[in-house]
């Protein structure tokens, strides 16, 4: 079976932050400027660390591939999740990427992405294998009560149903 994955970031660069805003969302706890939100995406080498792995000590991006992008290597997508789009990639992609901005070592992104585009629709990608990541975001992430990671586990319907079997 084909396993595909897209990450579609919807973010803000106008939240209400003020007392009963209207939608729940109320406060401005977060990091970066105020009113805004943006997400990225990047691998960390387990479930318990809170940085990011290098790119070179990554395992996920070789694992996968870009449907809407198939000349995109591995590391023009792991570019364009880490930047939340701001970067293309090394090489420029048109379908995934509207800034038209290559990573050439720059340091133009700031920290806190609060220059990243507040939504990136990225790549679909299509998994070659099964593969489980740890991964976060670095935006909200500053050692406190914040953190925003998660763990993605992708595998074929046999190794689910094995694996709910076991779980009986």
């Amino acid at each position: 079976g084909k396993q595909w994955y897209q990450r579609r970031v919807r973010g803000s660069n106008s939240h209400n932050n003020n007392p009963n805003g209207g939608d729940g969302q109320t406060g401005d706890a977060g990091e970066g400027t105020g009113g805004t939100d943006r997400s990225n995406f990047l691998e960390m080498q387990g479930e318990i660390e809170n940085y990011p792995a290098p790119y070179e000590n990554t395992t996920f991006w070789s694992k996968v591939e870009s449907v809407t992008e198939p000349d995109a290597t591995a590391k023009d997508i792991a570019i364009g999740f880490w930047s939340s789009g701001y970067y293309c990639g090394e090489e420029k992609h048109d379908d995934v990427c509207a800034t038209g901005r290559v990573f050439d070592g720059d340091n133009s992104l700031n920290e806190l992405l609060n220059n990243a585009p507040a939504s990136y629709f990225g790549h679909v990608l299509k998994f070659k294998e099964s593969v489980t990541v740890a991964y976060m975001c670095s935006r909200n992430n500053n050692f406190s009560n914040r953190s925003q990671k998660g763990i993605m586990w992708v595998v074929t319907p046999e190794q689910a149903a094995a694996a709910k079997k076991r779980r009986r």
